[in-house]
């Protein structure tokens, strides 16, 4: 798995954190989901993390038909990081 450089925001916002990805300049979002509401940005990839009842949605900025192994690796060094070893990824928004 590469090394991944991971940015957490002091403040208290959606957004907890992005992951970027040096080689390629994709980065993605994790958003703290508050409804079950979401809706992806125009030409960007989305996938949706459940940590028990917690859902956190996490979106690429700079999507440019780079590969979805890629992603994904991405936001599982995330949870590990954040030692989310029981973390589920899903490609749709689970209900």
């Amino acid at each position: 798995m590469s090394n991944y450089l991971i940015s957490i925001p002091q403040s208290q916002t959606k957004v907890t954190a992005t992951i970027h990805d040096q080689k390629s300049n994709l980065k993605v979002k994790a958003v703290k989901l508050a409804t079950l509401t979401y809706k992806t940005a125009k030409g960007e990839v989305s996938f949706f993390v459940t940590i028990g009842k917690k859902i956190l949605a996490f979106e690429t900025k700079g999507y440019n038909k780079h590969r979805q192994l890629l992603i994904l690796q991405m936001i599982s060094c995330y949870c590990m990081y954040m030692g989310w070893v029981e973390a589920q990824i899903h490609a749709t928004l689970p209900v």
